[in-house]
C-alpha cells in the first residue's frame, strides 16, 4: 500500500500504540488505516492501548473520514461500530477464495472481485456485519470476509496487502499458528507461488484506487 500511496503523492505517518506513540489530530489527515495483529479485539486488559485505539477509530468514522481496516483492523471497525467479534468456527490460514456478495454491486468495490478469487489469510476471529453496511464477501471457512459502508469505511478479513517477504516474516514469528486443521495450510504451500502475492496486490492497488476516486485527499 505504501508504494501506491507514495507515488500518488500522499504522506504518510504511522503511529505504533504499543510502542506509546501518540496519535494525530483528527484534523490532520484524511485517511485512516487500521492494521493487523496477533491480539483479538477483547484482549484489553493485555494490551490496554486497544481502548484507545477503538475510541479513535470511533471518532474518525463519525468524523466522516476514510478509514480502511484490515484483518485485526476491519475486527476493530465492526466492534466501535456496534457488531460481534468473537471466535471464529476454524482457523483461516493461507490461500483460500472468496464469493463476493450480490449486495456489493452498489458500491465502489463492483466487480472487483471475481467469483472464488483466491486471497491471502491468516485469522482466527470474526466480526459481524455492522449496522448499514453491505457485507463484502464470504469463505468457506469464515461467512463474514468484510463489509462496505458510505464507500468510505471498508473492512477486509483477509490480506490483499501481503507480499511474499511479509508471508515468510508472519510464518517465522506466527509458525505455531501452522496447526495443519482444515483451513490451515502448511508453509511450502503458503509460499509457493509468488504469482499469488502480485494478484492480489494488484488487486488491493485498484481498492486504493476507487477509494481515492470516491474520496480525494485534501492537496
Amino acid at each position: 500500500m505504501e508504494d501506491f500511496l507514495v507515488a500518488g503523492g500522499h504522506r504518510l505517518t504511522c503511529s505504533r500504540l504499543d510502542l506509546k506513540q501518540p496519535l494525530p489530530d483528527l484534523d490532520g489527515f484524511d485517511w485512516l488505516i487500521v492494521m493487523g495483529g496477533p491480539m483479538g479485539v477483547y484482549d484489553e486488559d493485555q494490551y490496554p492501548w486497544l481502548k484507545e485505539e477503538k475510541d479513535f477509530i470511533r471518532r474518525a468514522v463519525e468524523d466522516g473520514k476514510v478509514v480502511l481496516g484490515i484483518c485485526l483492523g476491519a475486527q476493530l471497525i465492526a466492534e466501535v461500530m456496534g457488531a460481534r467479534v468473537e471466535k471464529n468456527a476454524h482457523r483461516e490460514i493461507g490461500w483460500f477464495p472468496i464469493e463476493p456478495s450480490l449486495e456489493i454491486s452498489g458500491t465502489i468495490l463492483n466487480g472487483l472481485f471475481s467469483p472464488g478469487f483466491e486471497v491471502f489469510h491468516w485469522h482466527g476471529d470474526t466480526f459481524g456485519i455492522p449496522g448499514g453496511a453491505v457485507p463484502l464477501a464470504s469463505s468457506s471457512a469464515c461467512r463474514n470476509q468484510g463489509f462496505i459502508l458510505g464507500n468510505r469505511v471498508i473492512g477486509l478479513q483477509f490480506h490483499l496487502e501481503t507480499t511474499s517477504s511479509s508471508a515468510a516474516e508472519l510464518i517465522m514469528n506466527c509458525r505455531d499458528e501452522l496447526d495443519g486443521s482444515e483451513y490451515v495450510q502448511p508453509e511450502l504451500e503458503i509460499l509457493s507461488n509468488p504469482d499469488r502475492f502480485d494478484r492480489i496486490n494488484r488487486v488491493m492497488c485498484s481498492l486504493l484506487q476507487r477509494l481515492e476516486e470516491k474520496n480525494p485527499c485534501r492537496q
